[in-house]
């Protein structure tokens, strides 16, 4: 086979960068390990920055996200006995929406099945091969193939084997505490995103849809799922997420899914390597604190196509020379965002943290300069910053 780009991994950022070149007149060919069906049904990010929406309407794939996100204009921050609104567009009239990556997944990948766009799903042993003239390699059903393509792209998560053709520096921060996350057949019990600091450890109280609440619970690293029954989750949320307080409760309901998720930071350089690149978790993974994994996904592939257009279809490599020096600037942001969010809420056994991290927590709940930072960050920087 041969293509002009061949796209390795078709999550969010590999399809919607197959649906961004077809726009500019690239053809590329997707490949991804897992089945469609569980690349469609794996349990990510529910939050769209304002630049993320603002794209996904522009490029057509906007229509199901208006008729069924949910519009947020903030969240609530907490700690005992206080909770305070920060509201995103009062401050720097931006707002984010709820709108699950499951979600996001299947409106790219009808999209891209009524474009004709070649997906090769439950492939093996993928490789990458020459960067400077590449080609991948990978088996479908014990079978061996080839794709010969003019560049490729690694939208193949932290994990993929796409990373390895790209050398050069990794940083990298692992916390020592980890989330414990809930999806609960429950109608939230908030109207926007609960973020609540305690003694006991982080809580947040999240949505998927007007009948399912997501939550996660601060945990130790190495925590075991089975040492959480339901009971042990709910009470561990209630006593954390001030149920009770002011009159607010929180809604109990049967879990239906439960999953711990370890805290890290990654972030490597450069994003490139002759003709082989990499987007999204390949290059960088961030604390979900801030949301912002999945929108650094689209902020990536947003850079990447029209630099690829510019490359193949003009022969004009400026937009592909700068595009690693692009893209790191707005994952540094986010990286150092992600961490700020994580580190301010997140309990440890020092009770000189504990009074730090109540102090910042006051300090952005009653300063329009610190909110504006917090809202000007969560609800998303422009794609080009």
């Amino acid at each position: 086979m041969r293509t002009q780009v061949a796209i390795i991994g078709a999550g969010p950022a590999g399809l919607l960068l197959s649906h961004l070149l077809a726009a500019g007149g690239v053809e590329s060919v997707v490949v991804e390990t897992r089945t469609r069906e569980y690349v469609e049904s794996r349990i990510r990010a529910g939050i769209l920055e304002h630049s993320t929406v603002e794209l996904l309407r522009s490029v057509g794939l906007g229509d199901r996200l208006t008729r069924e996100g949910d519009q947020h204009r903030g969240v609530y921050l907490q700690w005992p006995g206080e909770r305070h609104h920060v509201d995103f567009q009062d401050l720097v009239g931006r707002s984010v929406w709820v709108y699950g990556q499951t979600e996001v997944q299947k409106d790219l990948g009808r999209a891209r099945d009524a474009a004709g766009q070649q997906v090769i799903y439950d492939v093996r042993d993928t490789a990458v091969h020459d960067p400077a003239d590449p080609y991948v390699t990978f088996t479908v059903d014990g079978a061996p193939h080839r794709l010969d393509a003019d560049v490729v792209v690694g939208c193949d998560g932290s994990f993929g084997p796409t990373r390895e053709s790209v050398p050069g520096t990794t940083w990298q921060r692992t916390y020592d505490y980890s989330w414990l996350g809930v999806l609960a057949t429950v109608p939230p019990s908030t109207d926007e995103l609960i973020y609540a600091w305690h003694p006991d450890g982080f809580a947040l109280n999240s949505m998927r849809s007007p009948t399912v609440t997501r939550l996660y619970l601060q945990v130790p690293s190495g925590t075991d799922i089975a040492e959480w029954p339901d009971d042990r989750i709910w009470d561990a949320l209630s006593r954390r997420l001030g149920h009770g307080q002011d009159g607010w409760k929180l809604a109990r309901g049967p879990i239906t899914d439960k999953s711990v998720l370890p805290m890290r930071s990654l972030v490597q350089a450069p994003m490139r390597r002759d003709r082989v690149f990499l987007a999204g978790d390949a290059a960088h993974i961030v604390p979900p604190t801030g949301a912002k994994g999945l929108n650094l996904a689209v902020a990536d592939v947003a850079l990447l196509a029209p630099a690829l257009v510019s490359l193949l279809r003009e022969k004009d490599p400026r937009l592909a020379d700068e595009y690693s020096d692009r893209a790191l600037r707005r994952v540094w942001r986010c990286t150092h965002f992600s961490w700020w969010m994580t580190t301010m809420l997140h309990a440890t056994d020092d009770p000189f943290d504990h009074q730090l991290q109540l102090s910042q927590l006051r300090w952005v709940a009653s300063s329009e300069a610190g909110a504006r930072g917090l809202a000007e960050n969560y609800a998303g920087l422009p794609i080009g910053f």
